[in-house]
């Protein structure tokens, strides 16, 4: 079963710029992943700064995969003081069939 989920932060009023590129970046690598099915980056039309990353793996084992990537850590360092919640807010989704 797919591995699916929607990441969810708030860029800093003045740190726009800075978290378009990091997350770009970011996505380029990820979509790179063997087990990546879609990793596409949306700003919400009424706010601008409030991100919504759409998330999908082939399974659990390609998205724990993508956790031990060498350069997620990295990424998550540089954009933690760049946004203002404490983290990415992580919510998992299931299908409905």
């Amino acid at each position: 079963m797919h591995k699916t989920l929607l990441a969810e932060f708030t860029a800093r009023e003045g740190a726009e710029d800075e978290v378009a590129r990091l997350i770009l970046d970011y996505a380029r690598k990820v979509r790179e992943e063997d087990g990546n099915l879609a990793f596409d980056v949306y700003t919400r039309a009424s706010n601008p700064r409030a991100y919504w990353i759409f998330e999908a793996y082939r399974d659990e084992d390609a998205f724990q995969a993508h956790l031990t990537a060498p350069y997620g850590g990295p990424f998550n360092a540089a954009l933690a003081p760049l946004i203002e919640e404490e983290a990415s807010v992580l919510t998992f989704l299931d299908p409905v069939v």
